[in-house]
């Protein structure tokens, strides 16, 4: 159920809402040509090998705001390409990392891969995803300093983080999520130099008070879930993915929900159920995660209506609700 936060504006866009001429928002391929490159970065203080797959947008002038993307568990750098090539396509490099040790390592060869699956979401490989977070982010600026192609090219006071599930939460430890620690301390992986998140499927990891979990964090985020987003590794069920969305109140917190949407569209790949609406969903998806790297990396204020006014309104017409929650201050400024 939705909850009013004293001090915010928050709004809420209605399941059927009609809008005369709905008009899209980057639902075709960008103006830019898109070329892969793929490599390892190396951390040796973890002796850890992280594959990099990166979408780089051809010709761009000026350096390039960057998106490091997190794969759900069981994935690798290949996976979600649907998202990483149109965002690129918009003129953001992409950079899709894989987590060793929860990618597909997780089942493949296993005699029981959903088993092995279930032992891989474990504290250890969130502890690693953690750590992963501000290597990735360190490599990013060795790239900008020394790398033949990419030097030059990025613009790191523009990062975004994104996920998909078990990305998702490692989204939210990129942006400052909390964990208690024995002794009444707490810690946490939030890294400054990202600046606007988007966490598909989202759902809350561990038995604490959200409250304190999600409390610290002031990045400006978009949650994105479905009515049927569950989950057969950790048993989360639908109505729990809005509980960081909920809990999150020093910035900008937006919020959809899919109709029908189920845990698999988001990652582009079709592994259960008939996938009926994917295309919609899809696109919906697309669009509206555009206009929110637009408004908050690229601080350009007509993605910005376009996304808390009619439009996104229109083209989601009863296909799912949208949330948002914003505090009273500039684009993308938090309190």
């Amino acid at each position: 159920m939705h909850r009013s936060i004293p001090g915010l504006l928050t709004f809420i866009v209605c399941l059927g809402c009609a809008c005369a001429e709905p008009t899209p928002y980057a639902s075709q391929p960008g103006p830019y040509t898109v070329s892969v490159v793929e490599q390892d970065w190396t951390d040796t203080a973890r002796d850890r090998v992280m594959p990099v797959r990166m979408y780089v947008p051809d010709g761009a002038d000026g350096q390039l705001p960057v998106i490091v993307f997190s794969h759900g568990l069981g994935g690798t750098r290949s996976g979600y390409e649907y998202l990483g090539r149109h965002w690129a396509s918009y003129g953001y490099l992409c950079v899709h990392i894989q987590h060793p040790g929860s990618d597909d390592a997780a089942w493949r060869g296993q005699a029981d891969p959903m088993a092995s699956m279930k032992a891989a979401a474990n504290g250890r490989n969130t502890m690693q995803r953690g750590l992963d977070i501000k290597f990735a982010l360190d490599q990013l600026e060795a790239l900008q300093a020394a790398d033949p192609v990419l030097r030059g090219k990025l613009d790191l006071d523009r990062v975004g983080f994104a996920g998909h599930s078990f990305g998702a939460h490692t989204t939210l430890m990129a942006i400052g999520q909390v964990f208690p620690l024995p002794g009444g301390r707490d810690f946490s992986f939030g890294d400054p130099r990202v600046k606007a998140a988007i966490a598909l499927s989202p759902a809350p990891m561990g038995k604490g008070d959200p409250a304190k979990a999600y409390g610290a964090i002031a990045t400006p985020c978009f949650h994105m879930t479905g009515t049927a987003d569950s989950s057969i590794i950790t048993d989360t069920q639908p109505d729990a993915r809005r509980v960081p969305y909920d809990s999150i109140t020093r910035a900008d917190q937006y919020l959809l929900i899919l109709q029908d949407g189920d845990h698999m569209v988001f990652s582009g790949a079709r592994r259960h159920g008939d996938g009926t609406k994917d295309a919609v969903h899809h696109s919906l998806i697309l669009q509206s995660s555009v206009a929110f790297w637009d408004a908050y990396l690229k601080g350009d204020p007509k993605a910005l209506d376009w996304l808390t006014g009619e439009g996104f309104a229109g083209v989601l017409g009863d296909e799912g609700t949208f949330e948002m929650k914003r505090p009273t201050a500039p684009l993308g400024g938090n309190p």
